[in-house]
């Protein structure tokens, strides 16, 4: 009998496929397309305890019970498809666990649909690409706390795991916590590639710095406060040559970036609480911007005006390391602001500092200061924002000036960075004790009788600004 099995071989399931079966565990496959299949079985098998079915029934029954069946499949209308077809197999407390970049609303209907055949439905954010999801991935899981025992030895084994030898997997939460804790995961790194990107093309167009210059740079910072994934793939893509022209790789790739939709869903997710996460927005907005190319390649014929604002070169670069710094830092607490509001609304009861952790390794937004991320909710009872506690908000006050710097630089030279720039605003805004919103207030008393409350006095007024004439 298999120990797991997982249905869907793409590249990813294919990955995670033969990570669980290196680590001992017998394995069953299976997949809609049976030439997928034998040609999974044919080529990349082996000697490992991997099992390969076409049909769903002699898949199921080759699992121990209860069943833990992994589902690799694209998100939306597959997912619950696929349900659908094991349904008829499984019994009672039998587990399915969702492992693609579901939408956090469909996996909470998903797991009361399963309840009420008494099937355990898991969704769990897994982050890392292919090559985390086959040598070690950062895995969110959530659902029944009791059923996740099964699942917990295979799912630590598989992960990646920290310097300290940890496993960079944690039990979440109650039903779609995982994949809001993923989708939040994705919307922070959004913003912080595009705060990496902005760093580039200061150095490239406000600083006119070559390529090989501008590599040895990101080389020097990842040895740094800002050792990151991010960072250390940025310095290696930017030391590859393209064939054809022998430019660097990077100065033919069209400037026109898509995505998938997890960072327009934590934008989407901020709205609906109320949460401002406007770094995290910016950066999806940035993405669309980059889209639209042909319609900037006529805006610039248009506007043609040529900004320039002089700035000392040793200054600014010297600079530019602590604004990514403070950026990055106030991008993260806004996520987990989000996290932290949704908690409440959810009743999820999550636990940051775990959330963080398991963040060290294997995901895309690993990066060396989540181990402080830590340290802070660990040290103080409650954080409403990573940037009050006593480590970031030391560091903000001493490294502020610099973000201000590189902004007014690269504002003053025509250079779109709105995530830099995002970041320093809400900074100010937060801080903030009076922002205009009382004369917000006036306005929409005065077209809409929407009331507004007092500094002197509580409840809510309404004035009549001006005598109206039927």
């Amino acid at each position: 009998m298999n120990s797991i099995g997982l249905y869907g071989l793409g590249v990813m399931g294919q990955s995670l496929v033969l990570n669980i079966a290196s680590k001992g565990y017998k394995i069953a496959v299976c997949n809609r397309s049976k030439d997928v299949v034998k040609e999974f079985k044919d080529n990349r098998v082996k000697d490992l305890p991997i099992s390969c079915y076409e049909d769903i029934k002699e898949f199921v029954d080759s699992l121990k019970k209860p069943r833990m069946i992994l589902i690799m499949v694209q998100a939306g209308k597959a997912v619950d498809a696929v349900i659908e077809q094991f349904k008829p197999y499984l019994d009672e407390k039998d587990i399915l666990v969702d492992c693609g970049n579901s939408y956090y609303k469909d996996t909470i209907r998903r797991v009361e649909e399963c309840k009420k055949d008494g099937i355990c439905f898991f969704g769990a954010g897994v982050s890392g690409g292919e090559m985390g999801a086959l040598y070690g991935p950062s895995i969110m899981p959530s659902g029944d706390k009791e059923a996740y025992e099964h699942l917990k030895p295979i799912l630590n084994a598989i992960s990646a795991k920290a310097e300290d030898g940890a496993a960079c997997c944690t039990y979440i939460g109650d039903s779609g916590s995982g994949h809001y804790v993923k989708m939040v995961h994705n919307g922070i790194e959004y913003g912080d590639i595009q705060i990496i990107c902005e760093a580039y093309d200061i150095m490239s167009r406000v600083l006119k710095m070559p390529i090989d210059e501008i590599q040895k740079v990101f080389d020097k910072w990842n040895k740094g406060k800002l050792s990151s994934y991010l960072i250390d793939i940025t310095s290696k893509i930017l030391t590859v040559k393209d064939e054809k022209t022998n430019k660097y790789l990077v100065e033919v790739i069209l400037d026109k970036a898509g995505q998938k939709g997890t960072g327009k869903w934590t934008s989407m997710e901020g709205l609906d609480l109320g949460v401002g996460i406007p770094t995290i927005a910016e950066s999806v907005f940035a993405r669309c911007l980059s889209a639209i190319k042909d319609k900037r390649l006529k805006a610039a014929a248009l506007y043609d005006e040529e900004v320039i604002m002089h700035v000392d070169k040793d200054s600014l670069l010297k600079a530019l390391e602590n604004a990514v710094y403070c950026a990055k830092i106030i991008s993260y607490a806004q996520g987990f602001a989000l996290l932290k509001e949704a908690s409440d609304s959810y009743n999820w009861d999550l636990n940051y500092g775990e959330i963080a952790m398991i963040w060290r390794n294997g995901c895309i937004i690993r990066a060396a200061f989540l181990q402080d991320i830590k340290k802070a909710y660990d040290e103080e009872d409650i954080v409403d924002n990573l940037i009050m506690t006593k480590h970031f908000s030391a560091i903000l006050k001493e490294n502020i000036a610099a973000l201000r710097q590189v902004t007014i630089a690269a504002i003053g030279n025509g250079v779109y960075v709105p995530c830099l720039s995002s970041a320093l605003e809400y900074y100010d805004g937060y801080r903030s004790p009076r922002l205009p919103a009382n004369l917000l207030q006036a306005q929409r008393d005065f077209f809409g009788a929407h009331t507004y409350e007092r500094l002197d006095e509580k409840g809510s007024f309404h004035t009549k600004w001006e005598e109206i004439e039927y």
